[in-house]
């Protein structure tokens, strides 16, 4: 039961009054006049937020009744015009530039890789800020980056053969970040600086930097330098050196790691990748973050018997040739990913009693836990220009990327922050967003600072906006049909077009399978070479990897290489990936049922039972994918929309879920806080099995195929029934 105290007009959870009172009275802030203008900002802009997802409702049954009573592929130009007709697509403005400030370079100048993390997970966290900085020999000896087979396994003791393979990768990467003039690294037998830079000791004499440029600095002494760090593109390694270290002493300059900058930014998530639906969870969040600002988080950890406290990494200091100093950080500069604008949360009920809209609270909250980055001594932490980072998800269209930014704005006024503090990144993930972006960023145009695709949830509304075309491809055919290169396409020119570079982050989706890095290596650089300053990646180790393409591409240099807008891509864009009926085979779909329900399975028994929102999974074959909310709304969304179709049934749908529930429960066999999906002929299904079930029978009639309303309606049933039996919630 939830305990509320008045503040203003308002009825307000503990834990949100003890979070942002705390808060308030650290920053000399009044809490009367902070609460009456929350109050404010919940009654005039909660009624605008309703009419802007009431819109949604009206465009989405307007476009049913067209597919319905057109169904199959509809005729281009008769389909553009009635999404224009309807309001759907609107008129393009002219000349859009961004003209936001105060942004940092790691976001603005710089590119490389970006993490995505639970905020309510405090040690993934704290690992995603720290992975500014990677060890590229971890990385490869650890993965599949370097063949994991033969001579080169890995073996329960460390292997020779793997650690000379390690080396000898990382004198390539070496030779590719710095160059030298003659020769390279592999030659090196020691390296020291003089008054013109790096030296580079080798069996035939010195050696200097091709470009005297890439050396910017060392730790230690000149003549034996602890660490020399090298930049290119803008990115940065470090050599370190330990003589006597167990991989140094075995190296002829004494090399004992290559240390590159990796993630230069992160996003700490309180949207897809967490399961907060009640006002502790949604406090947890807020404190973390609170955290991070102040420097004061931290997690105990125990790993391999010894425990330890994970605290975010200190600057890291190096001195020039010429006798001065350079500071770089060390940490990520991090994002907040705050909720979109569907959901309520009985956190705080307005003066009627009503749940507010999340996204609102998110909104107060996040900067109201942003002070002590913005004032007092541990201001910069994050951001060296007083700047909050927000990524705003599933927005549909302009209207709604003008009502974040009034929100912004208002949240500023109350708590006094000067005018566009608050930042936003919009995620292109939404059809209609993707097929109004230049307006959509024209809305927000001094306020954002990166434009995103995602396949999942863009597939996810795909799916949901032609439900009533006609049956889809299986997912596999979805991401291969012209529509989705039109949107990432399409996502770049105009991000470009409308001055994003050198203020803004260009970005690309996830690489969803962490256990297969050499697969990521052969393929995730098709992303700097697209012109994305940025892509995410789902883990420390595969951020270090993905460092690697951006020392090979200079995303920036490929920018001027682009064309602009084909004028025919946004036709493409609205082309609906639809199959043909005659080649669903029998084969086919029960293949699909078997691996989307799998996958739904495997992802929502963590989601309910444990509250985990993201994790790696793992399929049908038994190889682990990063599940989260994204990669459910396309798995049920798709589900659904066979079902409405009649290429499946829900006799077909049950009798894949009895099945896979055991195959998942196997899977989950060693944790010991798992409880099982698979149940007796005769008893009930769990709460977890309920709501996978459901997601794909109701996955038509949800609102834009989200998973929210079900998924968080049946964990606060679950966190209820494991509080009756006393246990916590989740354990």
């Amino acid at each position: 039961m939830t305990s509320y105290l008045s503040r203003a007009d308002l009825s307000v959870a503990v834990p949100i009054v003890e979070f942002a009172e705390e808060s308030l009275t650290e920053s000399g802030r009044d809490a009367t006049a902070f609460w009456a203008g929350v109050s404010e900002i919940v009654h005039d802009l909660g009624p605008r937020n309703a009419a802007l997802l009431a819109r949604r409702a009206e465009l989405q049954e307007r476009i049913d009744d067209f597919h319905r009573q057109h169904p199959g592929q509809p005729d281009p130009a008769a389909y553009r015009a009635f999404l224009t007709e309807i309001g759907y697509l609107v008129p393009v403005p002219e000349n859009v530039q961004v003209t936001t400030e105060g942004v940092d370079p790691e976001i603005a100048t710089m590119a490389g890789p970006q993490l995505v993390v639970p905020l309510l997970n405090a040690r993934f966290a704290l690992n995603a800020a720290n992975a500014r900085w990677g060890s590229l020999y971890d990385a490869l000896y650890g993965t599949d980056a370097i063949e994991r087979t033969g001579d080169l396994a890995p073996g329960a003791a460390f292997n020779p053969a793997r650690g000379a393979a390690v080396l000898s990768f990382g004198r390539e990467v070496l030779d590719e970040i710095a160059p030298l003039d003659a020769g390279s690294h592999r030659d090196a037998t020691g390296y020291r600086v003089d008054a013109s830079g790096l030296v580079v000791s080798t069996a035939t004499g010195d050696r200097r930097l091709a470009d005297p440029a890439r050396f910017v600095g060392y730790t230690g002494e000149a003549e034996a330098p602890a660490t020399v760090l090298l930049v290119q593109h803008g990115l940065h390694a470090e050599i370190l050196i330990d003589h006597g270290g167990a991989i140094g002493r075995t190296d002829a300059a004494g090399v004992q790691d290559i240390i590159l900058e990796s993630a230069l930014t992160a996003i700490l998530d309180l949207e897809d990748s967490v399961a907060a639906v009640d006002a502790d969870d949604k406090a947890l969040g807020y404190r973390n973050w609170r955290g991070f600002m102040d420097g004061t988080l931290t997690e105990t950890v125990t790993k391999g018997g010894r425990t330890f406290t994970r605290a975010l990494a200190e600057d890291r200091t190096y001195r020039t040739a010429d006798g001065g100093e350079i500071t770089l950080p060390g940490r990520a500069v991090l994002f907040i990913r705050n909720v979109g604008h569907l959901m309520r949360s009985d956190a705080v009920l307005d003066r009627d009693g009503q749940p507010i809209f999340e996204g609102i609270l998110d909104a107060i909250m996040t900067a109201v836990g942003f002070l002590p980055e913005l004032e007092g001594p541990t201001a910069g932490r994050n951001s060296r220009t007083g700047s909050l980072y927000i990524v705003k998800p599933k927005m549909h269209g302009p209207e709604e990327v003008a009502f974040a930014a009034d929100l912004f704005g208002r949240v500023e006024e109350v708590l006094g922050l000067p005018a566009r503090t608050l930042k936003f990144g919009i995620m292109d993930e939404e059809r209609r967003t993707s097929a109004n972006l230049a307006a959509s960023i024209a809305a927000g145009s001094d306020r954002v600072v990166f434009i995103n695709t995602g396949f999942l949830d863009r597939t996810g509304d795909e799916i949901h906006t032609s439900l009533h075309a006609g049956p889809f491809l299986p997912k596999a055919g979805i991401k291969a049909q012209p529509f989705m290169q039109a949107y990432e396409d399409r996502n770049v020119a105009i991000g470009l077009a409308s001055g994003l570079s050198g203020r803004a982050q260009i970005g690309k989706g996830m690489w969803a399978e962490p256990d297969l890095m050499h697969a990521m290596l052969e393929k995730k650089i098709v992303h700097p070479l697209s012109g994305a300053s940025t892509a995410w990646v789902p883990s420390p180790t595969a951020a270090t990897l993905h460092a690697l393409h951006y020392h090979q591409v200079d995303a920036f240099a490929v920018r001027e290489t682009l064309p602009p807008v084909s004028p025919d891509a946004l036709n493409t864009l609205l082309v609906p990936p639809l199959a043909d009926p005659s080649a669903l085979t029998a084969e086919i779909v029960a293949a699909e049922i078997d691996n989307n329900v799998q996958s739904i399975l495997g992802y929502v028994v963590r989601w309910i039972d444990q509250g985990i929102g993201v994790s790696k999974v793992p399929d049908i074959h038994g190889v682990g994918l990063m599940e989260d909310r994204a990669t459910l709304r396309i798995s049920s969304q798709l589900l659904a929309n066979w079902l409405q179709h009649g290429v499946i049934t829900e006799a077909q749908v049950d009798d894949s879920l009895r099945r896979l529930a055991v195959v998942v429960d196997e899977q989950n066999a060693g944790d010991p806080n798992y409880e099982p999906l698979a149940f007796a002929e005769g008893s009930a299904p769990g709460i977890a099995y309920t709501a996978a079930r459901r997601l794909i029978t109701e996955g038509a009639t949800q609102p834009s195929g989200y998973t929210e309303p079900l998924l968080h309606g049946l964990r606060r049933e679950k966190k209820a029934e494991q509080a009756a039996r006393g246990l916590t919630p989740g354990a």
